[in-house]
């Protein structure tokens, strides 16, 4: 089938791949409709890896999805052929430990989605289990069904977070995972976020939702900002998505006293820390991977308007133009935040 292929580090090609995936009983099999270009993507294209995940052989990128079903296995009773659906893209060991203590993202056999070895979804058809793949309503749409899978990952951050009603968090970077972050924070109880990034253009997105205030960081004080906000205590949670290693040296200062430190970015090396600064506000550290048991929760939230993901869609490109579109995203163009590949 036709497939967007990582060769190797900074090297990608659309061109045909032999992939084998079987229809078991459970599983069915779809036809992907739009794909959104994941941060995670785009370092695999640049760098050739991400912390431990290193890649060693061409792979298919992709792993934000919606689709079409095509094709059912025999034990499928809730899902059709024609059915508009978005898919989580990861494959636990449902027997394993981590799985029955509900940590099935922690798996360590999970098979994620563009996460070497494994292929993702930007190629013709994929086959999934029925328990990983959601039907959509009527009211999202296909773009809106692939922005579920970021949400998810905000909406995972925001329940570890045990966000009480009126708290004010703080969002490290206004890419995708950052406004989907807010966006979740809000959705949990949170009277405000705080959004940050070094790029103006990137916030600019901000200024269509209500309760999320955009600061530059390049040119404006972000303690000031925090302090007026919350009557010089800091906010009750700080939520970091960049991934960078320039964070850690002041985010203590931006906490509250009892508050809470969410890491959702992975930093590309080691980061020093300031514990003292953490242990006299005994501020709880939290790191996070992907998302478990949320799935549904972020689909909800597009569903019923809590959340309106369709502001943050701001460039799109057809399947057969997937090259030009990785090589667009990895430019961080100016007012880009999510670039959207459509099949048809």
């Amino acid at each position: 089938m036709k497939a967007l292929v990582l060769e190797k580090k900074g090297d990608i090609r659309l061109r045909d791949i032999d992939i084998e995936e079987t229809l078991g009983p459970g599983d069915v099999r779809i036809s992907p409709v739009s794909v959104g270009i994941c941060g995670s993507d785009i370092h695999y294209y640049l760098d050739g890896e991400i912390g431990s995940f290193t890649v060693n052989a061409p792979m298919v990128l992709g792993h934000e999805a919606s689709g079409v079903i095509i094709e059912t296995g025999s034990d499928v009773h809730n899902l059709k052929v024609g059915d508009r659906v978005c898919i989580e893209p990861g494959i636990p060991d449902w027997s394993g430990k981590a799985c029955r203590e509900g940590f099935y993202n922690l798996d360590p056999g999970l098979v994620f989605w563009a996460t070497p070895p494994w292929h993702g979804c930007l190629r013709e058809n994929v086959v999934m289990p029925e328990s990983l793949v959601y039907r959509l309503p009527d009211n999202v749409g296909n773009e809106e069904g692939a922005m579920v899978e970021p949400l998810a990952v905000g909406v995972h951050a925001s329940s570890k977070a045990n966000i009480k009603p009126g708290d004010i968090a703080l969002v490290l970077g206004a890419g995708t995972i950052g406004y989907m972050t807010a966006f979740a924070a809000l959705a949990s109880g949170c009277s405000q976020v705080i959004i940050t990034d070094i790029k103006r253009d990137r916030l600019s997105a901000a200024e269509e939702y209500d309760s999320v205030l955009p600061v530059c960081v390049a040119d404006s004080d972000l303690s000031e900002m925090v302090n007026e906000k919350t009557g010089n205590r800091g906010c009750n949670i700080v939520f970091e998505t960049t991934g960078s290693a320039r964070i850690y040296d002041d985010v203590a200062e931006y906490i509250c006293p009892g508050g809470t430190f969410i890491i959702i970015g992975t930093p590309p090396c080691s980061v020093g820390v300031n514990i003292g600064a953490l242990q006299v506000k005994e501020v709880t550290v939290k790191p996070i991977f992907r998302y478990a048991n949320v799935y549904d929760r972020a689909l909800a939230l597009i569903s019923s308007g809590h959340v309106n993901v369709k502001p943050l869609i701001t460039h799109r490109f057809g399947f057969n133009d997937s090259v030009e579109a990785f090589k667009f995203a990895a430019t961080l163009p100016q007012g880009a935040i999510k670039t959207m590949i459509n099949f048809s």
